[in-house]
């Protein structure tokens, strides 16, 4: 026997009887019940229809709290949802962005190979005239021959010798071409150690001049910075003492001189009869001394200067000469 359950009204003001007309706004909400065994409470099975606008905000808000509902964390949670979500779609969108960017930057384009060409040549000595690669551009700067010309004849007037250098080992450092190095030995040297970082400088440039001049048997080639082949001198060198002879050709703007210099002073590298050939530009300061050597000259060729540091008896030579000619 069904038993019909009285009517019953809704706290948010709704009718509970679907068929019943009443003067409330039309039902959100519309149920019944109709229990075989009535419990102690109606029993009460809810269906949702979505008519109208409904109640205002501010009233279900006054019903819910009537009845134990907690708004305010209903609403907390519901905006910090929203936030999370909008974090996580605006960082969303940034990733896609950037994946555009990088997909619509163009690649890069790859560098042109580095070629070579013949400009320079050997002055004096077995190997005159003899022409020497260089590479295209200015990544590489060999010394310019006139001041190579130069700073082999004071080193030559300096030892003694005019004609030729006075046999010995010489250390060409920045070497690049190993266009001076070439020189030292065409002109009597014998032995180079060339000191060049860049392994396609030595690959493509240096290998291929020494073998051209027929010099690569007299020749040591050192992969490596002029920093660390200071610091491993023994590991490179050995215990052969001194060099004779030294150059330093650095790039200008890559180096500090006074660091460079206060190194080469204080390596075991050099000897009281080392001959140094420095290569600088304007407006650097370049001391009067390196470690127990002086400086015999100091010539200008345009915007690159030279120095050259030797033994006290070398200077007293160079300066007695010009005293013997005019006496003459």
């Amino acid at each position: 026997m069904a038993v019909s359950s009285p009517q019953i009204l809704s706290p948010l003001l709704l009718n509970t009887k679907t068929l019943l007309v009443s003067s409330f706004p039309s039902p959100l909400l519309t149920f019944s019940s109709t229990p075989t065994n009535p419990p102690p409470f109606p029993l009460v099975v809810f269906s949702y229809t979505k008519q109208g606008n409904g109640l205002a905000r501010e009233d279900k808000k006054v019903l819910l709290e009537r009845y134990g509902y907690d708004v305010d964390a209903d609403e907390y949670f519901s905006k910090s949802s929203s936030k999370s979500k909008r974090r996580k779609g605006s960082k969303e969108v940034i990733k896609t962005e950037r994946r555009k960017k990088v997909e619509e930057s163009p690649p890069e384009e790859p560098k042109p190979p580095r070629t070579t060409h013949k400009l320079l040549q050997v002055l004096g000595g077995t190997a005159r005239r003899k022409k020497l690669l260089s590479p295209k551009g200015m990544d590489v700067r060999p010394m310019m021959e006139v001041v190579k010309g130069a700073a082999f004849d004071i080193i030559q007037a300096a030892g003694g010798c005019p004609a030729s250098l006075r046999p010995g080992r010489w250390l060409d450092l920045y070497s690049g071409t190993g266009s001076v190095g070439i020189e030292a030995l065409s002109r009597g040297c014998s032995q180079v150690h060339f000191v060049e970082m860049d392994p396609w400088v030595v690959s493509d440039v240096l290998r291929p001049n020494l073998e051209c001049t027929e010099f690569l048997d007299s020749s040591v080639i050192h992969t490596v910075r002029v920093e660390k082949f200071f610091e491993r001198a023994e590991q490179f060198v050995g215990n052969n003492g001194p060099f004779d002879y030294i150059s330093v050709t650095p790039p200008y703007t890559q180096v500090d001189y006074g660091v460079l210099m206060k190194q080469i002073s204080e390596s075991p590298l050099i000897g009281e009869d080392t001959f140094i050939v420095v290569e600088y530009a304007l407006k650097t300061d370049m001391l009067d001394s390196c470690g127990s050597l002086v400086k015999i000259t100091d010539r200008r060729f345009g915007r690159t200067l030279l120095a050259i540091y030797g033994p006290k008896w070398a200077q007293k030579k160079r300066r007695s000469r010009p005293q013997l000619t005019q006496l003459q």
